[in-house]
């Protein structure tokens, strides 16, 4: 096992650059019974500063002093859907790519003495808005979640191991540019749907991932379920089950000279 003294005290580069791609199985939408593979790049950024940090829990800045306490910036996206390539969806708009944005409050509700475990209540709120074409706000989201990191996983040193869970919410405009069927695209199969904001469902995720001396490697998976969701009644909703998946690899092209203590 890893000593607290040697857990907490790594020295790591201030910065590592690199790029990296992914190959990644997702559902056109949450609650379509249709999937794509998808093979996309991504750039691969690491920065441990002492105020802004930038890692695999995303970005954020210290703008308060507090081991319990961070506020940090919360991404997320969703994939363009070509509605003539998605049976639910024939003859309605396209959906366009969407990307959210906004703060999220984290604390920090437990951490073990040799910092291989760490357990945080996340608590992110996202805007929402398209990105292809005419920008449009399309609501926003809230998705409070139980966070758990594991440094070493099973004892296998480097591996890390991220497993979150928790409900998700969205605006009435978020869930009405997904789920709602206007009365001019309304079949005999897809009666019209007017979607209401609140409860959008749980999500379950589980990541892995190690950094090796040129590359880094990483997996996720992620459980959705639309049980009980403001906008299961509607047609466009196929499925109360949804299933994501990837894996990647990036190659580090380069690192800072400069060493910092990091608590990974």
């Amino acid at each position: 096992g890893l000593s607290a003294g040697h857990a907490c005290a790594a020295e790591k580069p201030l910065w590592e650059l690199g790029i990296g791609v992914s190959a990644l199985s997702f559902p056109d939408y949450r609650g379509s019974d249709e999937s794509n593979l998808y093979a996309l790049p991504f750039p691969y950024f690491v920065y441990r500063g002492t105020f802004f940090k930038a890692d695999r829990d995303g970005i954020r800045g210290t703008f308060f002093v507090s081991d319990r306490i961070e506020l940090n910036v919360s991404l997320g996206a969703s994939l363009p859907v070509d509605s003539e390539e998605n049976a639910a969806r024939q003859d309605m708009p396209d959906l366009q790519p969407t990307v959210e944005i906004g703060p999220s409050l984290d604390l920090n509700l437990w951490r073990a003495d040799d910092r291989r475990y760490k357990l945080d209540l996340r608590l992110p709120v996202r805007a929402a808005i398209t990105l292809a074409g005419e920008i449009e706000d399309v609501g926003w989201i809230f998705s409070p979640r139980l966070n758990l990191d594991i440094i070493d996983v099973a004892g296998f040193a480097g591996w890390e191991m991220g497993i979150l869970a928790g409900p998700l919410f969205g605006s009435q405009r978020n869930h009405d540019y997904f789920y709602s069927v206007a009365p001019q695209y309304a079949t005999a199969d897809r009666p019209a749907f007017d979607a209401e904001g609140g409860y959008a469902g749980s999500q379950f995720l589980m990541s892995l991932s190690k950094r090796f001396p040129e590359f880094w490697l990483g997996a996720f998976a992620r459980w959705d379920s639309l049980k009980g969701a403001a906008f299961v009644d509607s047609p466009l909703v196929k499925s109360e089950q949804a299933f994501a998946a990837g894996v990647g690899i990036a190659w580090v092209l380069g690192e800072s000279s400069t060493r910092v203590e990091a608590d990974e």
